[in-house]
């Protein structure tokens, strides 16, 4: 019995933040397989393709109730490389889906990105870019349970919530931009940081009534600093830190992925990672890459308080990502890049 309240405790709390809007984004371990989430200035900043598209699926608190599904479908391409000298346009497009808690609360967000790319000298870039995005949010009001439906013994659907809902879906746009920095040492050593600002416009978010609540946004701030560091032809180790802030929340998440090259050619490669999420979680991660399709996996074992609850289980995560060339591309390498 306890248990069971424990578990109902913590699904409640997490529909309490959808329905206040208090904001929780869209969140995935492995960021650095989201670029255009991350920051729009990563648009097109792919230098030895022309194109890339990606897929994300992340299943969490899945022994906690209804688990949290997050699912991304993104592509984007490079645009004038032939027409700008030292520098080149990137466009893209994303789309993501995001179903949570028990109240069924569904998240639908379609964006649209552009970025320039400018080389500074032979060994620097810097991009900057925008993205415009639009978002629903819808929720079934009727399965949710309020605090004063308790009637001492169990949640009483007969009791009224008395919460001022006015809606049970909101529709709102969303402004994002960032900017990046890229330096190219050497064949052997690449650096990039960047930073990026979302919910630009703070729009309003709610079910409630806005003479109740003026659930404005706040802005999500994120940063991240990443390089990649080759080792006699090997490996390709990747260290990432990424810091974003969102109000009175903090997300930190450290670690690394390395790619060891299988065939001389770089062909088919492993891939290891690790990475830790401040105060809550350690995240492995495995995957393959064969030709320009990589495949990678991880998964989140709870370190924090709530590990008892969901017995460390706290989440998984599929990604796919394929690069390409178009057969009648006719845009040079601009910049040295890491690559067996």
């Amino acid at each position: 019995m306890r248990s069971s309240v424990q578990v109902f405790l913590v699904g409640f709390a997490f529909c309490l933040l959808a329905v206040n809007a208090s904001g929780q984004g869209l969140n995935f371990s492995q960021y650095f397989n989201t670029p255009m989430l991350v920051n729009p200035a990563n648009t097109g900043f792919n230098p030895d393709f022309d194109y890339r598209i990606g897929g994300n699926y992340r299943n969490q608190w899945a022994s906690v109730g209804n688990p949290f599904r997050t699912m991304s479908l993104w592509g984007d391409t490079k645009l004038f490389g032939n027409r700008f000298e030292n520098g080149w346009m990137g466009v893209g497009a994303s789309l993501y889906s995001d179903r949570a808690g028990s109240g069924n609360l569904v998240s639908t967000n379609g964006y649209a990105s552009i970025a320039y790319h400018q080389m500074l000298g032979y060994n620097s870039l810097l991009s900057g870019g925008f993205s415009v995005g639009f978002i629903n949010k819808r929720i079934d009001i009727s399965k949710l349970n309020f605090d004063n439906q308790w009637n001492g013994q169990f949640f009483d659907i007969n009791v009224p919530s008395n919460e001022p809902f006015a809606f049970t879906q909101t529709t709102y746009a969303d402004l994002q931009v960032g900017m990046n920095y890229a330096y190219f040492a050497s064949d052997n050593f690449y650096f990039n940081l960047g930073v990026s600002a979302q919910h630009v416009n703070r729009p309003r978010e709610s079910f409630f009534s806005p003479t109740a609540v003026d659930a404005r946004l706040n802005r999500r701030y994120t940063g991240f600093v990443n390089a990649s560091i080759k080792f006699e032809d090997l490996w390709i180790v990747n260290p990432n830190i990424y810091v974003s802030k969102m109000g009175n929340a903090w997300e930190t998440v450290v670690g690394f992925n390395a790619n060891r090259n299988l065939i001389g050619d770089g062909e088919q490669q492993m891939i290891l990672g690790l990475y830790y999420r401040h105060k809550d979680a350690v995240i492995p991660m495995v995957g393959y890459q064969v030709n320009d399709t990589r495949f990678t996996f991880n998964y989140d074992a709870t370190i924090s308080n709530l590990g008892s609850i969901n017995g460390a289980r706290g989440a998984y995560e599929i990604s796919i990502i394929k690069s390409g060339i178009f057969s009648n591309s006719s845009n040079a390498v601009k910049c040295p890049t890491v690559r067996f």
